[in-house]
């Protein structure tokens, strides 16, 4: 797949069935009550989405990050 590597940091953790909804990234760490995704998105519209669902399940986002 072609893309740009982000990093998302958000604070707690995720579900499994939350973590197949962005199918791509990995759980990269787990640490002071931040959880750090990493995984690759081909656009800008599919890096939207994931967003998105963070913001209707209510999940605080930290940064976003490319790599």
């Amino acid at each position: 797949m072609t893309g740009e590597s982000f990093e998302i940091v958000i604070k707690g953790t995720l579900s499994e069935p939350v973590l197949d909804l962005i199918d791509g990234f990995r759980i990269h760490r787990v640490e002071h009550g931040e959880t750090h995704l990493v995984g690759t998105v081909p656009d800008q519209s599919r890096l939207q989405g994931i967003l998105t669902i963070f913001g209707n399940l209510n999940i605080e986002l930290i940064s976003v990050n490319p790599i």
